[in-house]
């Protein structure tokens, strides 16, 4: 239904006139950036949809309808106009040009696509559910590859202001760096669930994995991950974060895995500003950590931190998160900070003698360790 066919119909029955314009997608941003009020109150200036509106200066602006670059908008004078009028013209406007949209939009995508964004809906339904159901649907479970194990990754994007890349392309990008056998489930505007073949984790030697080490496991899966960040982050769309776990059967634990990705990026990125890449696996202390009431957690760091002011010194801080990074080897963190053995030393025997704590000793290393974490996320807050 084209624009003409009901905006005069619309005008009748409101009243005033309606006059309608294409801008583009910057142009809106200004018009929301500005405006006076906004229906939704979070609307994103970047990412419209039909029906959202934004008044300003005696004027309401609804987005009527979207292409890739540009917003077609009513422009209609408020002062005649209810609010449940208002509200009316949204809904209808998203129910009809909406609806038009996403069907249009359904017609022209791919198979592949389309059984994405059913998996995506049954997805985001469950994680809603105070008990959701854990095991895909049969209607949902296209082939056996469903059934056999894979390797999951989240993939969460930065930049909210910028164009999204399209299924398709990200899916061609996925296909290049990983394999054909990948899958793809957009969850949210700006995430992506991703499930890799378990071929990424054979040795050239050998073709079962039974007698690879845990250790081993881990180490390749932080491997694939850090290559396949670096791939998306420079090719793609910059800024992003990105979690693996443990292969899965997306058939059986696609909820689960799906709940403990998207738990181990806000960890990451809550306790370990500036890190893109997460495991679940290294995030064990901070997932304990992150449990304990905020009012606790500060209330122990303020104890702790009155023993001294040391800890919070940038170059004490630097040094002791390599120690600890380096699993507490002097030789190495003195390597890795181009220091003497010697003066890493005294720095060490300075902090034991403020605050009483020896990060050489196992005991106090893990003290040390919960001050660090903690002081950051209360830093912040």
């Amino acid at each position: 239904m084209s624009t003409t066919d009901w905006l005069k119909p619309l005008q009748h029955i409101l009243n005033c006139p309606i006059h309608v314009h294409t801008i583009s997608i910057t142009e809106w941003a200004e018009v929301v950036k500005g405006a006076d009020a906004l229906w939704p109150a979070e609307l994103n200036a970047y990412n419209p949809v039909e029906g959202q509106r934004a008044e300003k200066q005696n004027k309401l602006y609804f987005v009527a309808a979207l292409s890739e670059h540009a917003v077609e908008i009513l422009d209609i004078e408020p002062s005649g106009l209810s609010q449940p009028e208002k509200d009316l013209i949204s809904w209808t406007l998203q129910l009809v040009r909406g609806g038009e949209a996403e069907s249009k939009k359904m017609s022209s995508i791919s198979e592949t696509e389309r059984n994405a964004l059913k998996l995506s809906e049954w997805i985001q339904l469950q994680l809603e559910e105070a008990e959701p159901a854990y095991s895909l649907p049969d209607h949902l479970v296209v082939g056996s590859r469903l059934f056999n194990d894979m390797i999951p990754f989240l993939l969460v994007t930065e930049q909210s202001n910028t164009k999204l890349a399209t299924f398709s392309e990200l899916e061609k990008l996925l296909r290049s760096f990983l394999s054909d056998d990948v899958l793809l489930i957009p969850l949210k505007s700006q995430e992506w669930l991703i499930w890799g073949p378990m071929s990424l984790l054979r040795d050239e030697e050998t073709d079962s994995f039974d007698d690879l080490e845990e250790e081993t496991l881990e180490d390749s899966l932080e491997s694939i991950c850090s290559g396949l960040h670096e791939m998306l982050a420079s090719e793609w769309i910059g800024e992003c974060h990105l979690a693996v776990a443990h292969p899965a059967t997306p058939a059986k634990g696609i909820v689960e895995t799906t709940i403990l990705l998207r738990e181990t990026i806000n960890l990451g990125r809550k306790f370990h500003v500036g890190t893109n890449i997460h495991m679940p696996w290294m995030l064990q202390l901070e997932r304990l950590l992150n449990a304990i009431p905020e009012m606790q957690r500060s209330k122990y760091l303020e104890q702790s931190l009155k023993r001294a002011d040391m800890f919070v010194e940038p170059e004490m801080l630097s040094t002791l998160e390599t120690f600890f990074t380096l699993d507490c080897n002097v030789s190495e963190t003195a390597k890795k900070l181009y220091i003497h053995r010697n003066t890493l030393l005294y720095r060490l025997d300075k902090l034991k003698q403020e605050t009483g704590l020896d990060v050489r000793q196992f005991r106090d290393a893990v003290l040390v360790k919960i001050i660090l974490l903690l002081y950051k996320v209360t830093k912040r807050n």
